[in-house]
């Protein structure tokens, strides 16, 4: 795959990503939820940007967080560009690039949406909001997708979990998290056509 192909693919998946955002963000408000199946539902939620919403505790936490993921999205872009030069396995260049579509769609959110957008708290957001929700690179991340297939108590039987109350998948995400686990999920069930060719 060239590096063009490549480009264009990081940044389709951008656009869908931040389009979905952006309007998630400007016309729900936090928590509201539309069912389009019973077990598929948009569900405008935001978070520090970490997986399952874990929090870095500390008020540097989310600052280092952000930069943290820039500092990772140069070495993705390396990553990326080496593999391209090397003509390397389309499976491992398409990877790459949802990865580092998904990284720098997150990071959009963290770095840009506290300027933005004002906050969502019983009310629909604006964008270039005269009293926006947050600063610089305190930005929280939108994420809408959940698909609680399976809701219900489990068996009382069940060790630990036994007799509570279970959702299976209860998840919420993004486009970009798609991306990231689209991409790893090449890199690990395709693992060995992805790396076939590349340097020890």
């Amino acid at each position: 795959m060239s590096l063009k192909k490549a480009s264009l693919l990081v940044v389709l998946v951008l656009l869908i990503d931040q389009i979905s955002k952006i309007y998630i963000k400007t016309n729900f408000y936090l928590g509201e939820e539309v069912k389009v199946f019973e077990w598929f539902r948009i569900h405008f939620i935001e978070n520090e940007g970490m997986a399952w919403g874990a929090v870095i505790p500390g008020d540097y936490g989310k600052l280092f967080l952000t930069l943290f993921r820039i500092v990772a999205v140069f070495g993705i872009s390396w990553w990326l560009w080496d593999s391209v030069r090397k003509k390397l396995s389309n499976f491992l260049i398409t990877a790459i690039a949802l990865i580092l579509a998904g990284a720098v769609g997150n990071i959009i959110d963290s770095v840009f949406y506290g300027v933005i957008f004002n906050d969502s708290y019983n009310q629909v957001a604006t964008a270039f909001a005269a009293e926006p929700y947050g600063t610089w690179f305190y930005g929280e991340v939108v994420d809408m997708f959940y698909f609680p297939i399976w809701e219900g108590n489990l068996p009382s039987w069940l060790p630990v979990w036994g007799g509570k109350h279970f959702t299976f998948f209860n998840a919420i995400f993004n486009v970009a998290d798609v991306a990231i686990s689209t991409g790893v999920g090449i890199l690990i069930v395709f693992n060995k056509r992805a790396f076939a060719g590349s340097e020890e």
